[in-house]
């Protein structure tokens, strides 16, 4: 039926045939609306947190298991989205992949409690996370070595979008129709791209795939489900014991042999789900380094800074989304220009200035308060987006430049599972670091809070006098309310403070990409005859 729907839509539409010079562009917007959805799920959500955890009535540390499971499954789906797209076909898999993410965000409206949310947002980042790495294998695919800088440059467009539209259309929604919405707008949108996936796209499968690798992929699994429970639970409410308690420590332990046993796994089985050979590879080993770290920065700052906005400024969903919007359009601005530059001078160049760029606007937001500077919020959005339009475009087009063609699937695969990792990890590092350094600032802070010393003497007793005049209530009422509001203050500028400490441990590590950046090994531009530019073939199946 789909074979007969496509040929029916060629008939009237020609540019939907593969030999038409407009086809790889119809290909190429087909995947970006679809690609869209799915990252735009890693922010959109940021902004509805603190209205998800009222309305389900539990802590921070839970409810940051909604971005932290949907990036946590995105990673463990994609190292198997590669081998299933080369088994079955890129279509075929393109297609279930929008058919399980409109599922599942179908599943996300309807969540009565955290736990289900969790649940279903698991289901949604098993389509997702197919989504992205075939989508930019397909487009890879497409488009020859001359055209793949430009296309990866639109490419960007979609994560651009992500950063700004996401958080901005997060809080409208939640604003106006409540949390649900933001994964209730996906349906229509995901049928469509089904549709157009039908109609548009060509079939393809590699024909020298290999058996899948299941004991890799189960490894790989426990490997990061483990290590990231134990790394996000280390400081939760519920664990009394901390670091050292038995869950902690057995999550570890778990997730240590696993990596032994898929390192082991992987190097010697003939068709591994990992080609970790290919890191050997220098510049797409570094790559893959660099794409680690920067999706790490990039969803842990996403991912605090509106709780910032809204916990301790009083920003509504809209305003802290509002925030974020001049990150993505000037992201959208420059991926593309990067991209068409990519191929006219050294890489090392615009990513040495984006890493710039990320260091000085992470560098601003350690100086954030109760009352800061617009400038202080403003402008380290506005070099973010500068900084990542130029990094990412710029290392995610090294990184495959080197690589066989039969292996851009594989390595397209491997570069976004870094990108994800990364931003599962970022989630939960940048939670935990915040969670201990508040521990820190409050233990601090309260040690320095003597009831008899003269300064808190100082600041209560006219803070009581001032509650008095106002509430008519008594004295050692007012003393009371006095002293709660002093030590509510003290708490929000102890989380304050923590958040500084996370930036400044964030700046710095921005600041040591410059080294792998340094280490890329770029050969000088050649002249290609007049048809290298064509792809390679590839086995074809209408």
């Amino acid at each position: 039926m789909a074979h007969s729907l496509r040929h029916k839509a060629i008939g009237k539409i020609p540019a939907f045939h593969h030999e038409h010079p407009s086809y790889r562009w119809w290909v190429l917007g087909n995947v970006l609306i679809s690609t869209f959805m799915a990252v735009i799920e890693s922010t959109v959500v940021n902004t509805a947190l603190p209205k998800m955890q009222a309305s389900f009535g539990t802590s921070l540390d839970i409810i940051e298991w909604v971005l932290t499971a949907f990036n946590l499954t995105f990673a463990v789906i994609l190292p198997l989205s590669g081998w299933l797209a080369d088994k079955i076909g890129y279509k075929r898999i393109f297609f279930l992949a929008l058919a399980l993410f409109t599922t599942g965000s179908f599943l996300c409206s309807l969540a009565w409690n955290e736990s289900i949310l969790i649940m279903f947002r698991v289901i949604q980042a098993a389509g997702g996370g197919m989504l992205q790495p075939v989508g930019m294998a397909i487009v890879l695919r497409e488009f020859p070595p001359k055209q793949r800088g430009t296309a990866l440059g639109f490419y960007g467009i979609a994560a651009a979008a992500s950063l700004s539209i996401g958080p901005s259309l997060g809080g409208l929604l939640t604003d106006n129709f409540g949390w649900q919405s933001i994964f209730l707008i996906n349906v229509p949108f995901g049928i469509l791209a089904m549709l157009a996936t039908v109609l548009i796209q060509r079939e393809y499968r590699n024909p020298r795939v290999g058996n899948f690798d299941l004991w890799g992929f189960v490894t790989s699994a426990i490997f990061l489900i483990s290590f990231l429970l134990g790394l996000a639970d280390g400081n939760a409410g519920w664990n009394t014991g901390g670091w050292t308690s038995p869950f902690i420590i057995t999550c570890f332990g778990i997730s240590a042999i696993s990596l032994i046993l898929f390192l082991l796994i992987e190097y010697r089985v003939e068709s591994p789900m990992l080609n970790l050979r290919l890191y050997a590879e220098r510049n797409f080993g570094l790559s893959n380094l660099l794409i680690f770290l920067i999706g790490m920065v990039l969803m842990g700052s996403s991912f605090l800074f509106p709780v910032y906005l809204q916990g301790s400024l009083g920003y509504t969903a809209l305003q802290a989304g509002l925030i974020f919007l001049p990150l993505g359009l000037i992201q959208g601005i420059i991926s593309p220009i990067t991209g068409m530059m990519s191929s006219k001078i050294n890489p090392k160049i615009p990513a040495t200035i984006g890493i710039a760029a990320v260091a000085v606007s992470f560098l601003i937001n350690t100086l954030l308060s109760f009352d800061p500077p617009e400038w202080v919020i403003m402008l380290p959005i506005i070099l973010r987006g500068l900084g990542f339009g130029m990094l990412f475009i710029t290392i995610q087009a090294v990184s495959v430049s080197t690589l066989a063609h039969d292996k851009i699937a594989q390595g397209s695969s491997m570069i976004a599972l870094a990108r994800q990792i990364g931003a599962a990890f970022g989630v939960a590092v940048v939670g935990t670091i915040t969670n201990t350094r508040q521990i820190f600032h409050q233990a601090v802070i309260g040690e320095n809070m003597n009831a008899w010393s003269p300064t808190f003497r100082s600041t209560v007793g006219p803070l009581a006098s001032a509650i008095q005049q106002n509430t008519g209530g008594t004295m050692a009422q007012s003393m009371t309310l006095a002293q709660t509001s002093i030590i509510s203050q003290a708490a929000g500028q102890s989380f304050i403070d923590s958040i500084n400490d996370a930036f400044w441990l964030v700046t710095v590590l921005i600041a040591l990409l410059v080294i792998p950046v340094l280490l890329l090994k770029i050969k000088k531009r050649v002249q290609h005859a007049p048809d290298a530019g064509k792809p390679e073939p590839v086995a074809m199946m209408e």
